[in-house]
């Protein structure tokens, strides 16, 4: 018998080992990167045509680096005996956060990664094994190794091994720190080499923290730190030489004794630990680095309450200044791996430390901002570092690092065009979802409440309960309330969820309400008052009028039936937006070139010219809500005018009333979806294009024919994740799924729900405030 209640961390651990199980284990895979489909493509990659790479190389072993993967592939190698907070737990244990680790290195960098998990704690044979392995890789990345074991290893194996060699767990939380450090200094007017700092840790992360904090300028004998055993002083013997370092002739008889007049706070420890009376005590303006995770050293809501002249970073995710290893590690070794370099020295660690810092000083990217639901992200005391998500990383990060490895000789492979090497970074950037963890994220920012239209239906309860477990929507369930809630206890979904069934008794009393407002508002239109009570017993009308009377947010239907049937009574009760006549659709794609909107795939079949133009107008609104610059291809049979016939025409006229009346668009036609989409054959034969030298992320289509055919075979051929069909032009937050839509699709569709809400709820606002 399953419990009927469980509480958020069990659903968690659920959810986890489901994500981790299903649909198959793990997470990550190895795909071919060449032809394979015939018999000659076999005898190439294998035997015989292998062969001749293989000579090539064992004539100079550089070759590997041409004919081989070797170049962009990191070994993330750990012995499990520091694994995240859960401790030495074992080699197979640790594979689970170390496939992870190369999830990261991929979507932020487009590095690959083979994790490998070593059985032994005898730092020689992890250091034999990993040096007998190291011709596979291009670049070593240890990680989750317990001190003082993985300082001695990683000192070795830069020593030992002529490729780029990094224990994350020390080196990532010192450069993403020593940046925020750098930022907060500036804006306290405070120098390094005078501040004091109080350390609650001693362990491989604490350490090197330290270390650069003492190569930025701090002082020794400015440090107070302090281990589970107390203050690291001079009278300690049981200290490992990399902590013997830090020892002090000072006296402190706690933490909280050597937190009084201090500068900085630098938390690697346990969590709750610190009062807001010892941050109280501390010097003006204070620096506070509260990292243990997932719980602080203090809460950022005890901190912020705590003073406000406070500086406060955590690791958390959901408060400001959040100092992520994933600023670093994947464009560390993105630029280390560009130039070959023979290590990860100093130089380069700073070069990375320098360029976070920098980042964090220029204006912010609108993409970025919505992301994180901020009206404008700027340099300050809650914004001292970049944002994990910022596209500008890739383009800054690595550069800067490559750069540093060729001033410092460790690089074998110098980099002489930086223009072409910075826009093949920003290209890497296409082959991910990062535009759905970008969606998801900002809805989280102000959740709205929003109606499942079908919640009777399990694949639609899933996705209800998924939004509901990641705050993404508070979700209102509508449909027959004995079958959703036999189906909530199948699936354990629990929490204070409204249920609404239309047809119930205890409804009366609101289906009058609404159908006496429906009649008034069709009476003239062939609905009589039988009729409008009987409408509001079927779940849109229903759910069309809770959103009209402000007892929902936005709603989404269409998984069980056909969209013509939904789009009915969405189009009688809630109606266009002003200005527009005819209501859109478009779908985003989320493809290996990146995100690509599809309009019209759902509505219109054969739009006039003006209709075409205003697709135009509210597909790059939405295309702007995303986050993202629209640059719009109108397509066609025919390039710019080929052909006299009248469905180019429609299209061509299109496109001169846009350049006419709506001149700030990036929009151009007519054009061939080839040339649409290769920027380099748009820019050698049409240089007088709008969008000659610019990727294309937006395609109007002359019609429902080619738009949604072009969008299904996408979707099945090329397996590309799809969200949408998005409506255009509704004047509430409405949108209607695809019949059958998969559990994923409805998610994303709730999320796009909820930035809808956001969007036009902030347009009231400022309709009201004139």
């Amino acid at each position: 018998m399953k419990p009927k209640n469980m509480s958020n961390q069990e659903r968690l651990r659920r959810e986890a080992l489901i994500y981790h199980a299903k649909p198959r284990p793990g997470k990550i895979k190895v795909v071919p990167t060449k032809r394979y489909s015939t018999q000659r493509d076999l005898s190439l990659a294998y035997s015989p045509g292998v062969a001749e790479p293989c000579l090539e190389i064992a004539k100079d072993k550089k070759n590997v680096y041409k004919y081989t993967a070797k170049g962009n592939l990191v070994a993330v190698i750990s012995n499990g005996t520091a694994v995240l907070g859960l401790g030495d737990i074992g080699p197979e244990a640790s594979k689970p956060v170390m496939e992870g680790k190369g999830l990261l290195f991929k979507i932020f960098a487009d590095i690959d990664v083979f994790d490998i998990e070593v059985d032994t704690k005898d730092v020689e044979k992890f250091i034999e094994t990993v040096k007998n392995i190291a011709p596979t890789f291009g670049g070593i990345n240890l990680e989750d190794i317990k001190a003082p074991e993985a300082f001695e290893i990683e000192r070795r194996l830069v020593e030992e091994l002529d490729i780029p060699v990094m224990h994350d767990d020390q080196h990532g939380t010192a450069i993403i720190s020593s940046a925020a450090l750098i930022n907060a200094l500036e804006i306290t007017g405070k120098k390094i080499e005078d501040i004091r700092i109080a350390v609650s840790g001693a362990g491989s992360a604490a350490i090197s923290c330290m270390n650069l904090y003492v190569t930025l300028g701090a002082k020794l004998e400015n440090i107070a730190m302090f281990d589970a055993d107390g203050l690291l002083h001079i009278g300690r013997t049981d200290l490992s030489p990399m902590q013997a370092r830090f020892r002090t002739s000072k006296h402190y008889d706690s933490l909280a004794d050597a937190m009084k007049g201090a500068d900085v706070f630098l938390g690697l420890s346990v969590g709750n630990i610190v009062s807001q009376d010892m941050l109280r005590s501390m010097a003006d303006s204070p620096i506070v680095f509260a990292m243990a995770n997932p719980t602080p050293e203090i809460s950022y809501e005890e901190a912020i309450a705590s003073r406000k002249d406070i500086i406060m970073a955590t690791g958390r995710s959901d408060h400001p200044n959040q100092v992520n290893n994933v600023l670093g590690f994947p464009f560390i070794f993105r630029g280390a791996l560009d130039v070959r370099a023979t290590k990860i020295n100093e130089a380069m660690k700073m070069a990375a430390v320098n360029a976070l810092a920098a980042l964090a000083k220029e204006p912010v990217p609108e993409q970025v901002n919505i992301a994180y639901g901020e009206t404008k992200l700027t340099f300050g005391k809650e914004y001292i570092i970049p944002k994990p998500f910022d596209p500008r990383l890739i383009g800054r990060i690595p550069p800067a690092v490559a750069r540093a490895a060729m001033d410092s000789g460790v690089a074998t492979e110098p980099i002489e065009d930086w223009v072409k090497y910075e826009d093949e970074l920003l290209q890497r950037l296409g082959s991910d979802n990062k535009i759905i963890r970008l969606l998801h994220n900002r809805a989280k920012t102000n959740p709205k409440r929003i109606v499942f239209a079908e919640a009777d239906h399990l694949d639609v309860l899933k996705a209800a309960q998924y939004v509901y477990d990641e705050g993404i929507a508070i979700p209102i369930l509508l449909g027959n309330e004995k079958i959703i809630r036999e189906l909530r206890e199948e699936l354990e979904f629990d929490g204070d969820v409204q249920i609404i069934d239309p047809k119930k008794s205890d409804q009366k009393a609101k289906r009058k309400q609404y159908a006496e407002i429906y009649w008034k508002s069709r009476k003239r239109k062939g609905v009589s008052m039988l009729d409008a009570k009987s409408r509001m017993r079927e779940r849109n009308y229903f759910a069309a009028m809770m959103v009209n009377e402000g007892d929902a947010d936005g709603l989404i239907s269409g998984y069980s039936r056909s969209y013509p049937a939904v789009v009915k009574p969405m189009l009688e009760l809630i109606g266009t937006a002003k200005g527009v006549q005819k209501i859109a659709t478009t779908n985003l794609m989320i493809t290996e070139r990146g995100p690509i909107f599809l309009s019209d795939t759902s509505i219109n079949i054969d739009p006039s010219a003006r209709e075409l133009a205003k697709i135009v107008q509210m597909t790059a609104l939405t295309v702007k809500m995303f986050g993202l610059k629209p640059n719009i291809a109108m397509l066609s049979y025919s390039n710019f005018g080929s052909s006299n016939h009248e469905k180019v025409k429609k299209v061509d006229d299109a496109v001169d009333y846009l350049h006419r009346y709506h001149p700030d668009i990036t929009v151009d036609g007519a054009l061939q979806s080839d040339f649409a989409l290769n920027k380099e054959m748009l820019a050698e034969k049409f240089p007088f294009s709008k969008l000659a030298g610019k990727e294309v992320n937006t395609l109007i289509f002359p019609n429902l024919d080619a738009a949604n055919i072009t969008y299904k075979l996408m979707k099945e051929l090329n397996k590309a994740d799809s969200i949408g069909p998005i409506m255009l032009g509704m004047s509430k937050p409405v949108h209607i799924l695809q019949l059958g839509a998969s559990v994923d699709e409805m998610i994303n569709m709730a999320a796009v729900v909820v930035v809808d809400a956001q969007e036009k709820g902030k347009l009231q606002q400022r309709k009201e405030e004139i």
